[in-house]
């Protein structure tokens, strides 16, 4: 039997990292709030780490600007590798037809 995903906002979340700023205890507010540490302590962690862009919702990242650049740069890289293995088998294709028509 699946049990459904709990999901919490993001001004909830925000409120915990606060409420979790100013407690010693973080076990006991965890269970006052009716989530587990360890959800805590994660919210925590990618607050300090991102601030401002931190629990974007629904499951879509916020990325800073050099970091979409570097996603874009390795797209094209992998386009730019795609398009030369595709360049090679059609050489490696038309160089074995010109040799079985050169003798005539």
């Amino acid at each position: 039997m699946s049990r459904e995903r709990k999901v919490y906002t993001k001004e909830f979340k925000l409120m915990s990292v606060e409420l979790s700023n100013t407690r010693s205890d973080l076990s006991a507010l965890a269970r006052e709030l009716d989530i587990s540490p360890a959800l805590l302590y994660r919210w925590r962690k990618e607050h300090s780490v991102k601030q401002g862009s931190s629990f974007p919702g629904k499951g879509k990242v916020i990325l800073s600007e050099s970091e979409q650049e570097l996603a874009r740069l390795r797209k094209e890289l992998r386009d730019t590798q795609i398009e030369r293995d595709i360049l090679k088998k059609a050489v490696s294709i038309f160089s074995k037809n010109d040799t079985k028509y050169s003798g005539s």
